[in-house]
């Protein structure tokens, strides 16, 4: 047999544009507007739209919403650690999305395909979540930082993550990516402590 011939007898079937199966709206919202589309790496292409949305964000953020972003409990200032924009974005973005990957695993007979990379936005915001808006703009190298330790925990799936996975149809689709994104962002804000502390 020549390499074709194997290539069709034992290559992975690939169905082209398997989101087509599903309404225009679920398609644009799993894809994030289409960069889940993308034939090669379209977990790595979600992540790094939202990586990119995630600056004008913290540029909105901080201009907008000022004294929003700090958060006291007991009299601490939690807001040198976190970003309350980025936390609710987060879980507005997991818990909205539920029924639009629910839907679009239905309509297509899939489970957690590629394309569907609203997870990996909601994985990115959650590590941004334990950073200052402030800081990001100040900054911006942080998202680089932030997308490359959230795509470490996406494909390892150490400390559980892919425990998270065996959830319940869409829940474990969004859940992997919510607990990757928390394990990135308390890495990212106990470096920049450090970095304050003792660089």
């Amino acid at each position: 047999m020549n390499k074709q011939e194997l290539k069709e007898k034992y290559g992975k079937k690939r169905v082209p544009h398997e989101w087509r199966k599903t309404d225009k709206l679920t398609a644009l919202i799993v894809t994030f507007f289409g960069s889940g589309m993308s034939p090669k790496a379209p977990g790595t292409m979600g992540s790094l739209a939202a990586a990119i949305v995630s600056y004008p964000m913290a540029n909105f953020s901080q201009s907008h919403l000022g004294q929003d972003e700090v958060l006291y409990i007991g009299g601490v200032n939690f807001g040198i650690f976190i970003s309350l924009t980025f936390l609710a974005a987060a879980l507005f973005v997991f818990f909205a999305a539920i029924p639009f990957v629910k839907k679009a695993m239905k309509d297509t007979g899939t489970e957690d395909p590629g394309w569907i990379v609203i997870d990996e936005v909601c994985g990115i915001f959650m590590s941004l979540a334990f950073v200052p808006s402030i800081v990001i703009i100040h900054n911006p190298w942080i998202l680089a930082i932030a997308f490359g330790l959230f795509r470490f925990f996406d494909i390892l799936k150490p400390l559980g993550i892919h425990k998270m996975e065996k959830l319940p149809g869409a829940w474990g689709v969004m859940a992997d990516d919510l607990l990757g994104g928390i394990y990135a962002g308390l890495i990212l804000c106990l470096s920049l402590i450090s970095i304050v502390l003792f660089g």
